[in-house]
């Protein structure tokens, strides 16, 4: 089993910055492939962005792509999300997966962490 814990939600303003933080626990990082994924009130989970835990192969989605940047650290099995240039229709509770494979579909992961809300105000 693995556990996951997100954190570093919080309100900021529009055009502001948040680094959320993915820890995990029970298994390595390092087989794994990560996901983060937000979902707004009244909408589905959509993909936000993933990373091979080797590093490679960073996908995102069209809407956060040049502002967000997913990254991880082997050494503390902890996973990043950096968010720049935030917009209101950032707003979202966040959350972090984890599975053996890279995919944009929610039914792709198994393990899931809790969620953080990030709030963007305009």
């Amino acid at each position: 089993q693995m556990q996951l814990q997100e954190s570093g939600g919080g309100l900021v303003q529009a055009g502001g910055s948040l680094r959320l933080s993915c820890s995990a626990s029970g298994r390595s990082f390092s087989t794994y492939a990560m996901a983060w994924f937000r979902q707004a009130p009244g909408k589905e989970r959509e993909f936000v962005a993933s990373i091979r835990w080797s590093g490679s192969n960073r996908v995102y989605a069209d809407s956060v792509k040049g502002r967000f940047t997913i990254s991880g650290n082997n050494a503390k099995n902890t996973m990043y999300l950096q968010m720049n240039s935030l917009k209101p229709e950032d707003t979202a509770v966040y959350y972090c997966a984890a599975d053996s494979m890279v995919s944009r579909a929610v039914e792709g992961y198994y393990y899931w962490g809790q969620g953080t809300q990030v709030t963007v105000s305009s």
